[in-house]
């Protein structure tokens, strides 16, 4: 039974129109929003989530731009007779499509998740054989995301799975955004930018700087890992090095560099922490306006490591209107005392944009970032300190 209904599927993709894509335009600046896993893993029902609704809105982060409230893995009930999926119903009394509804009326946008294979993750129903039927069922009850996982697939090939999806949800006339979780294992780079809003760069994330003590990945992994998709990257498709941790449990420092590498990275920034319970510092990380600027700058270039020594990443990434972000990552638990010297030591071009820096011949204001305050001009030298597992970010304005 299970082969035929996976038959049946593979023979309606076979006779989709030609014409079958992503939607376009979706999110032609990185998606922000929240996603429950990082804090909550399965934990979650709907008083949880309409609590983090309201959390967005009373903060300020809605309107700072995190519109998508995204629910992951284990809001699943069983499928109905004809196969339809089904929310849990004692976790979801009122259904997703009333949960949908009241993420709209707050002016956001309503995420689901579901897996490639027959089950999810935590063991929920997959969408394996029912990709249509699923799109379908999502379109009805209002979803404006679907986070799209890897978990138990060993039937069909990642680049085929996924556009599946991707056709089922584009023939519901819904524009739903496509957020591919296949971890950059299947040669992700050559067929996800036409199939996927987004796409994971690598594994789980998790709430730890420089090293796990487990399978997920520490923060300065990920950067690594996801700067080599750099030229993948672009408007209504990005590099996805996964959900942000600020917020559970690491110092302000590090989930200070954390953001700040995000928003060079023009990382999706989903949240993934309890927005209804942050500290100050935390939520002026998360809602800084500038920083925030800069991962939404509409060219739509992700940002590039120039140097890499002794601990520090020198990163550059060309904005709208001539102008440049720049950030010194210290990986170091020390403090580092450096000087930039502009004209000297930066002067490059970048082949991906084609912009140069040319600090021989134009002076940039450099606006702190972090501090909210000019801090002088790139016409001069100056010394700074960078603090240990943090960052210095600057908007070098034209």
């Amino acid at each position: 039974m299970k082969k035929s209904i996976i038959a049946l599927a593979m023979t309606v993709a076979a006779i989709m129109p030609a014409t079958a894509q992503k939607q376009e335009g979706l999110v032609m600046t990185p998606p922000m929003g929240w996603n429950s896993w990082n804090k909550f893993h399965t934990d979650i029902d709907e008083e949880k989530i309409k609590g983090i609704v309201d959390a967005l809105v009373e903060t300020g982060l809605r309107d700072a731009g995190y519109i998508y409230v995204n629910l992951d893995d284990a809001w699943h009930g069983k499928r109905d007779s004809l196969g339809w999926i089904q929310c849990d119903p004692v976790r979801f009394p009122s259904g997703m499509k009333a949960l949908a509804d009241y993420v709209h009326s707050k002016g956001m946008k309503f995420g689901v998740y579901s897996d490639a294979g027959e089950q999810t993750c935590a063991m929920y129903p997959g969408s394996r054989g029912h990709e249509y039927q699923d799109a379908i069922q999502y379109a009805k009850w209002g979803v404006d995301y679907l986070k799209f996982d890897w978990f138990r697939q060993d039937l069909v090939g990642a680049e085929g799975a996924y556009t599946l999806m991707r056709d089922a949800l584009y023939s519901t006339g819904r524009p739903i955004v496509f957020s591919i979780c296949e971890w950059g294992e299947n040669g992700t780079r050559k067929w996800a930018p036409r199939t996927g809003h987004l796409w994971r760069t690598g594994g789980d994330i998790g709430a730890y700087f420089s090293e796990s003590p487990c399978h997920e990945k520490p923060i300065l992994w990920c950067i690594e890992n996801n700067n080599t998709y750099r030229e993948c990257a672009g408007p209504n498709a990005w590099n996805d090095p996964d959900n942000l941790e600020v917020g559970n449990g690491m110092s302000i420092n590090q989930d200070r560099a954390h953001f700040s590498l995000w928003c060079m990275m023009a990382a999706p920034l989903i949240l993934g922490n309890d927005v209804r319970n942050m500290t100050p510092e935390v939520l002026a990380i998360v809602s800084n306006r500038e920083a925030i600027a800069i991962d939404q700058d509409s060219l739509g270039i992700q940002g590039l490591r120039i140097k890499n020594e002794n601990g520090l990443q020198y990163w550059f990434k060309p904005l709208m209107n001539g102008d440049w972000a720049f950030c010194v990552l210290n990986t170091n638990k020390i403090p580092a005392q450096i000087t930039l010297d502009w004209s000297k030591d930066f002067n490059f071009t970048d082949e991906l944009s084609r912009r140069s820096t040319d600090f021989s011949n134009i002076t940039y204001g450099i606006r702190n970032i972090w501090t909210g305050k000019n801090d002088g001009k790139t016409d001069k030298a100056r010394t700074i300190t960078v603090p240990g597992e943090d960052v210095v970010m600057y908007r070098l304005i034209r």
